[in-house]
């Protein structure tokens, strides 16, 4: 493959005529030993249909026209993607987590509204990353692209879609809501983030897509974690980008990929992972140790709105805190006890004064959770503050059978290093759940590369030893820390925590900007 002078492509094919029945630009310049030089028109267009007739390594034009806009500049990894996008109507972007994948579909979508191959993009997504990922990605590499947020009531959403947004984002459950609307919205490009919520093709929410994108040339499937707890998932994925690659029954596929042990027991076969692999293209991939420009450390944030209990505490003690205020001295002591209590609201689970633990609804934030354990591709440390909320998460994980253990004060010295032991040399523990002030200095658990803030503590000494539990020497791959937020209070701490602002000296003004809020 060669570019001459930025206007035209050569390559040879065996196959000449194909692209001369396709492309009107083109040359055939010699032939040898039964193979042709050919030259095409260096477009866009005539770079995708290359695409897809199978011409390896067809170079986008992006990278010759499109100004990379945002205040960032990207990375090398982030403009292949969002070359291979522009080149595939239907694909899939397997780039891990934290590699900065969001900007890639970005640009990508912008290029081609440029190009006016595309004039509005719907992006379906968790509800934790609507805003906190791709509302403020898009102010910060389109800045000169409409974006709005499809949240709320079936009217809200409905006002939302129909205002013509260029780019429209929405949560995975939102979809049922407005399918008629997004359907009439003159929608040519749909991008799934998290994809894996659409790997089951039995459930609703899978056939309900499968209804929505009949009528929509571009689609673009996004997860760091492709079939990532059986080859069986790739059968959905497959048959919604590319559904020739796969056979036309689930039962057909699973047969292809499993051997059955006995009556409830199934196992991968040899050849699967080939299987898989062919059945999920086109797809592109970065992983984090890959990306030789990243960061050592990505910082994310994740939203899990309060759900209506939590949030009818959390106002009542915000009031109480307001009168508490009222034309009085509040001393650190009072205005950090009251944080805290808001911090546990948020969290799950508050203490009262004698001690007992009141325990809330917290299904939007351990749904969070575990969005994040199932993007990640190596093993996850999760930080949670309060000794009952760690319980809690406990329990979660134990109920949807992800492996996981427990370091906190109450645990022995000797379980402990059992535990790291364990966690560092063996695969017995995907996920180490941590009350932050028992990661003590020196301890070692690179096997993860993902740091979880079930919620923030307000402590930066404690905060920066236990995200340094990973950024240690024996570390391989890049880092990215999720901070989980559902509270303002939460937004405001993890922002002085990132900033290193003291907290002890700063809790007075924390506890102020809340109860004036």
């Amino acid at each position: 493959m060669k570019i001459v002078k930025d206007k035209a492509i050569i390559f040879r094919t065996t196959k000449p005529h194909l692209v001369t029945e396709r492309i009107k630009n083109h040359k055939v310049i010699d032939q040898d030993d039964g193979t042709f030089k050919v030259a095409v028109r260096w477009a866009l267009k005539e770079a995708q249909i290359l695409t897809a007739l199978g011409v390896k390594d067809v170079p986008s034009p992006i990278g010759r026209d499109y100004e990379w806009s945002g205040r960032f500049t990207p990375f090398d990894h982030q403009k292949k993607t969002s070359s291979f996008l522009t080149l595939n109507k239907k694909a899939f972007c397997f780039n891990e987590q934290g590699t900065g994948k969001t900007a890639s579909v970005i640009w990508a979508a912008d290029y081609l509204m440029q190009q006016e191959k595309i004039k509005r993009v719907l992006v379906i997504c968790p509800l934790s990353i609507m805003k906190s990922a791709w509302q403020e990605d898009l102010f910060k590499f389109a800045m000169h692209r409409t974006c709005s947020v499809a949240h709320g009531t079936a009217a809200q959403r409905r006002k939302i879609i129909n205002a013509g947004s260029e780019f429209v984002i929405i949560n995975f459950d939102g979809v049922a809501v407005v399918r008629d609307d997004i359907v009439k919205g003159g929608f040519d490009l749909i991008v799934i983030d998290e994809a894996n919520a659409y790997k089951n093709a039995q459930t609703n929410r899978w056939k309900m897509l499968n209804k929505l994108i009949a009528g929509v040339e571009w689609l673009w499937m996004l997860t760091g974690t492709p079939a990532a707890q059986s080859p069986v998932d790739a059968f959905g994925l497959a048959k919604l980008v590319n559904p020739n690659k796969v056979p036309r029954y689930f039962g057909q596929f699973k047969d292809q990929v499993m051997y059955k042990v006995s009556q409830y027991t199934w196992r991968p076969k040899p050849e699967s992972s080939d299987i898989v692999h062919k059945a999920l293209q086109p797809a592109i991939r970065f992983e984090k140790d890959q990306c030789l420009d990243l960061p050592n450390v990505t910082f994310v944030d994740r939203e899990a709105p309060l759900t209506k209990q939590q949030a009818t505490y959390y106002k009542q003690l915000k009031d109480r805190m307001i009168m508490e205020a009222d034309g009085e001295y509040v001393t650190s002591v009072n205005a950090a006890t009251n944080l805290n209590k808001l911090l546990q609201i948020s969290g799950g689970a508050v203490y009262t004064d004698d001690r007992q633990v009141i325990e809330f609804d917290v299904s939007n934030r351990l749904r969070v959770v575990k969005e994040v354990i199932d993007e990640s591709s190596h093993k996850i440390l999760v930080f949670v503050p309060f000794t009952h909320t760690i319980e809690l998460l406990k329990e979660f994980l134990n109920q949807n059978k992800i492996s996981s253990e427990i370091i906190a004060g109450k645990v022995s010295v000797n379980k402990r290093s059992e535990i790291i032991k364990d966690f560092q040399t063996t695969d017995k523990i995907r996920v180490l759940i941590i009350q932050p002030q028992a990661a003590s200095h020196g301890l070692t658990l690179t096997a993860a590369n993902t740091v979880i803030w079930y919620a923030p503590v307000t402590s930066v000494e404690t905060y920066l030893q236990a995200n340094a539990r990973i950024d240690r020497p024996g570390q391989h791959n890049p880092m990215t820390v999720v901070h989980i937020e559902g509270s303002a209070v939460e937004r405001k701490l993890y922002n002085m925590l990132r900033s290193n602002i003291e907290n002890h000296v700063k809790i007075i003004d924390l506890y102020k900007q809340e109860i004036d809020a």
